[in-house]
């Protein structure tokens, strides 16, 4: 409102610069797209990544199953260097490996090394996995109120990068207008300079 008021106020000003009323449109201009253009873009661009991750997250749900697993063993450790880094194996958090076995929607038998579903693991233990209609893991699927949030964060990132764009373009044509401004007033000081304060130097 301010803006609004500004641009307003300085086209009839009597004392207003060339520079002056163009500064303000400048500013109205950056308002107006700060607060409408945008919010527009950052809703079109969350709509358009909503769409696309709610229809990945249709794709998984009909190409991922939940099956039923049992615990077959413990999984052997792997071989490696003793020394390795020892720290950081402490601080990480450990889920014990399992062999599992489970049945593929297309009925084939399968097994493989996945974390235990509970600890610590018992030899027939029952637990769920994600698979592909072939017996392969695979990891859950996506789903749709994270699609919801992950768009909503992609629209509010593309409005702001609209916004900081936008102002940035604002303050570099401010900074042109300031330096002209200078450069004017330097010459006019220059020209006025050899008659300041001598008599008569007015008339």
């Amino acid at each position: 409102m301010r803006t609004a008021m500004g641009v307003w106020r300085w086209r009839s000003n009597p004392l207003r610069r060339p520079t002056d009323l163009f500064e303000a449109w400048v500013a109205f201009a950056a308002l107006v797209c700060v607060l409408v253009v945008a919010p527009a873009i950052g809703w079109v661009a969350g709509l358009q990544v909503d769409g696309t991750l709610q229809q990945a997250a249709h794709e998984q749900r009909q190409e991922r199953h939940l099956v039923p697993a049992v615990v077959v063993r413990p999984a052997p450790e792997p071989d490696g260097d003793a020394s390795a880094d020892a720290s950081a194996q402490r601080t990480a958090p450990h889920r014990t490996e399992i062999v599992a076995a489970w049945t593929a929607p297309d009925g084939s038998s399968h097994q493989g090394t996945v974390p235990a579903a509970e600890e610590p693991p018992r030899a027939g233990d029952r637990f769920r996995v994600w698979t592909d209609a072939h017996g392969r893991l695979v990891g859950q699927p996506l789903d749709p109120s994270a699609a919801v949030f992950h768009a909503g964060m992609a629209g509010l990132a593309a409005a702001v990068c609209v916004a900081t764009l936008v102002e940035t373009v604002r303050r570099l044509v401010v900074r042109r207008l300031m330096h002209r401004r200078y450069i004017r007033l330097d010459r006019a000081w220059a020209a006025a300079g050899p008659d300041w304060g001598r008599a008569g130097a007015g008339s």
